[in-house]
């Protein structure tokens, strides 16, 4: 799903990482700019992005800044995949079809 060294967890005072997997976005976070000690990392559904997904349809949990941490936030990245797995691969399917209704409209091509 996601290896640990792509993420440099010093890297997330500076800047958010994101990424999906088979339906399931996420998204980490440091919690202080950088004075951050701990971050959260966010899971929510395709198609969307972060900022444009509902907040009742996103899930959080915050971890220590450090490797035993980053550690931590992938072991849980895991879980809730597994626990929720149908959730994730349907709307990785949805998401096909968002992309290709947005990207063509019959209804559009009547109009021209």
């Amino acid at each position: 799903m996601i290896d640990k060294r792509l993420i440099p967890f010093e890297g997330l005072k500076k800047e958010p990482f994101s990424g999906s997997h088979n339906g399931m976005r996420y998204f980490f976070r440091g919690d202080d700019g950088k004075s951050s000690t701990t971050f959260t990392v966010f899971i929510y559904p395709e198609p969307w992005c972060f900022e444009d997904t509902p907040e009742d349809e996103k899930e959080s949990q915050s971890f220590p800044l450090s490797e035993e941490g980053m550690d931590q936030a992938v072991a849980w990245l895991f879980k809730r995949f597994e626990a929720e797995k149908e959730r994730w691969l349907t709307s990785s399917k949805e998401m096909m079809h968002t992309v290709r209704q947005e990207a063509y409209d019959p209804e559009e091509e009547h109009n021209h």
